[in-house]
């Protein structure tokens, strides 16, 4: 079990939560998704970048699409999914793609 300190970032605490929270009920979700595998090793990635601390906004956003692709349509997943969604928005947009 990991102990969470009091310098640890909050923001990288939601993070783990709500990945934890979306893992469980992907594995708890009785329907053959097609895209399951995909949407598991996203929730891994995430998990990864969540214990390393100090993920970039980029990275998460990377992972959240592919989440959303995967399992966006499932209405039961919905509510976690906005969850992570949302700790992924703590971290901040991404800087702006140049033009050109």
């Amino acid at each position: 079990m990991r102990v969470i300190g009091a310098d640890e970032d909050p923001r990288t605490i939601e993070l783990r939560r709500a990945v934890a929270r979306l893992y469980r009920e992907l594995a708890a979700h009785p329907a053959d998704l097609p895209d399951r595998a995909v949407a598991e090793e996203e929730l891994t990635a995430l998990g990864v970048m969540a214990a390393a601390g100090a993920p970039e906004p980029a990275a998460l956003r990377h992972s959240l699409l592919l989440l959303v692709g995967a399992i966006g349509s499932v209405s039961a997943l919905a509510l976690a999914l906005d969850l992570l969604r949302r700790a992924i928005d703590l971290f901040g947009d991404p800087p702006p793609r140049g033009r050109g």
